[in-house]
């Protein structure tokens, strides 16, 4: 059983592709923020705004590396979790097939815009409104992104079905590469 991490800006999918891979693969799955909220007892936007971003952080890497500990699976990180560099060599070293999913800034603004739960869940990390600032975040994140990933899908237009299927031939190609969700 392969272990697959998923890494991406919040809105690409991570969670929803996960679910849907761990049950094609027939493996457990985790949701790092998920997790980290049960820890801490509350929603990560309440975390921050009671401790603040670095104890966030700090929280975030602990959660990280008893995830990465546990049994092979499918592993739906929080989007920020590549922002320390032990994190990212933590993804590369232990994280599997590390996939990062990634989508353009106008297509996440929608998809944040649209989720009930952004405001509650998902806390500015900038000091902006969270949808102001995915163009900025996305620009300083992308390299860090890169940094870990082996296999890049952009989740713009495709199904989770059709994402899933990508991931699945990127487990089977050796080399870094970007997978189209649909084709080969």
């Amino acid at each position: 059983m392969p272990r697959v991490t998923l890494i991406g800006y919040r809105g690409t999918g991570k969670s929803t592709v996960a679910a849907a891979l761990a049950q094609r693969l027939g493996c457990p799955w985790w949701d790092a923020d998920v997790e980290l909220e049960r820890v801490v007892g509350t929603s990560i936007a309440s975390f921050v705004r009671e401790h603040g971003e670095p104890t966030f952080r700090d929280r975030e890497s602990v959660v990280l590396g008893e995830l990465l500990a546990k049994p092979d699976g499918v592993l739906a990180t929080g989007g920020g979790v590549i922002l320390r560099p032990g994190n990212r060599e933590r993804l590369r070293e232990q994280g599997g097939c590390v996939v990062w999913l990634t989508a353009p800034g106008p297509i996440l603004r929608r998809r944040l815009a649209a989720d009930p739960t952004t405001a509650s869940r998902r806390p500015g990390l900038t000091g902006a409104d969270p949808l102001a600032e995915i163009d900025a975040t996305l620009s300083t994140r992308e390299p860090l992104y890169r940094e870990c990933a082996g296999v890049v899908i952009d989740t713009s237009s495709d199904s989770p079905e059709s994402i899933v299927a990508a991931i699945l031939r990127g487990l089977e190609t050796p080399k870094r590469e970007s997978l189209p969700p649909g084709g080969a």
